[in-house]
Formats: structure tokens, sequence, C-alpha cells
């Protein structure tokens, strides 16, 4: 059997990602920080860590499915710890047991500091996570990934920090969310030809590569117009439109996906990651915004 090294261990959950699930937490804190919540920067730290927990399983987890399932092959794009013979089946099988383990007993622990209400969110996230690769080959993966690193985690946050569950963070989830969204859209669509011979059934395959173009350039795009909304409708400060200064990365990643046509899929293979940098560039901006507007 091949060693690996702790180095190994770490890329098979694909790290670059992280921002997808990091980003959310990070920018709820801000935002009951900003409106007055006496942040315990402990439990905000213990979320963090077990939200990335959650979604290092779900990355390995999805993997695992995609290899037997056919979707991950030698000659698609994305991780080949699998199809290489990095890993064994077994191996990233195990990985994503004990990261979900541990992430489970992590929000057990934060259950009893809290109260009920995180369980049945934790529930739910858990749930979906492990229903993730069966739900996205029927064209409800980008839900999902909706529901998993946007609207549960801050919804949660704001119950961990604040003590109830407060909707009004649902504002701020919708660019973040978006973001998100396209990290998953850029993936799929880029995979339509090869999710095609596996027979799943991907959201892009389902409107079509010229549909699915012009959905990712509004996941990306739509963030920024949010924004000016949530400030229209004074819902935030002037100052969050501070994470508009990362609108030349999201006009780039729009423009590499528009042309699609000229550079074909191999001129869009990495816009996965790329996106997940926008997210968090973005994020990072949007948080320092709102810390801003406490001056």
């Amino acid at each position: 059997m091949q060693k690996h090294t702790l180095r190994d261990w770490i890329l098979a959950t694909r790290p670059w990602s992280f921002p997808a699930s990091a980003m959310p937490v990070l920018v709820t804190v801000a935002w009951m920080y900003v409106h007055g919540c006496e942040v315990s920067w402990g439990m905000a730290l213990a979320a963090l860590v077990n939200i990335v927990l959650v979604h290092a399983a779900g990355n390995v987890w999805s993997d695992y499915h995609d290899y037997r399932q056919g979707v991950g092959r030698s000659d698609t794009y994305g991780v080949k710890i699998l199809t290489d013979g990095q890993f064994t089946p077994a191996e990233v099988w195990r990985l994503s047991l004990v990261l979900q383990v541990v992430a489970v007993a992590m929000g057990l622990v934060m259950v009893w500091l809290t109260g009920w209400p995180l369980l049945l969110i934790g529930v739910a996230g858990i749930a979906l996570s492990l229903l993730y690769p069966p739900l996205k080959y029927h064209a409800l993966g980008d839900v999902v990934i909706l529901l998993c690193y946007a609207v549960l985690p801050m919804l949660g946050m704001t119950y961990i920090l604040g003590g109830r569950v407060d909707v009004q963070v649902l504002w701020i989830a919708v660019p973040v969310g978006l973001i998100t969204m396209g990290i998953l859209h850029a993936n799929n669509t880029r995979d339509i030809e090869t999710d095609v011979r596996a027979q799943i059934k991907t959201f892009p395959m389902l409107t079509g590569r010229r549909l699915a173009v012009w959905i990712y350039v509004v996941e990306v795009m739509l963030p920024y117009l949010w924004l000016v909304l949530l400030v229209v409708l004074s819902r935030a400060s002037w100052t969050v439109l501070l994470a508009t200064l990362s609108l030349p990365l999201a006009v780039l990643n729009a423009r590499t996906m528009l042309n699609y046509r000229k550079g074909g899929v191999e001129s869009y293979a990495r816009l996965d990651e790329a996106t997940a940098k926008l997210q968090l560039a973005f994020s990072v901006l949007l948080i320092v915004g709102l810390s801003l507007s406490l001056l």
C-alpha cells in the first residue's frame, strides 16, 4: 500500500475550495458584530473549523462517489487522486468518514453549548452533504451548495453568536451564495460531455451550454448589483460597496466563460478554482466594508 504524506491527505480534500465554506461564516461574524452582537470569538473559531471539516468531508465523499459512478475518469478534469491511483477508494472513503465523525463530534459539543435549534441546522447540513452526490446527479447540486455553504451556515452562525436564528442575515447570504454556486456551476458546465458519458444529469446539462454560460455570468455579476440594492434599501451601509473592488476579477471570470467558443473547454478548465478565489476576494472586502460601517 502506498504511503501518503500529510500534504497528500490535505490536498485530497481540495483545500482551494474552502473559501466557499469559510467565507460565509466570517461574513456572518462581521454582520453580527456590526449589528451589536457581542461575538464569542472562541465559538466563531470553532464554527469556522467545523464548517471547513464538513466541507472537506463532503469533497472527499463526492470524489469517492464520482469515481464509483464513472463520473471521474483519467480523462476528466478536476481531482485525480483516485483515477491516477494515488489513493484507493477505501482510503478515500475512510478519510471522508474520519472527517465527518470529527465534524459531527464538534457540532454536538456546539449544540450542547448553545441549544437544540443548532442541532436541526446541523443535521440538515450533514444530510445534504451526504446526499450531495445523488442529488448532483439529478441536477440538484446547485441547490444543495446554496443551502450548505450559504443559507444554513449563516443562519447557524446567527444562532451561535446571538442566541436566535436571525433570517435578516439572508440579505447578505444572497451575494455570497451566488458566487459559491458559481464554483460548482463552472465545474459542471466544463464537464457536460463527460457527465453525459457517465449518464448523470447536472443543471448545465438541462439548460444546455449556451444558457449555462450566461447563468454563470449572472452568478458572478449579480452580487455587485445586490450590494447596491442593500445600500438603497438601507439594509447595509454604503461601506459594503468596498467589495466592488473585486469586480475586475468577476469580469475576468465572466469573460473567460463567455469566450468558450474560441478557446474551447480547456480555456475555462480551472474556472472553478478562479471562482473560489473570487469568493475569497469578494468576501474579505465585504467583511472590511461591514467593519468600516462602525467608524
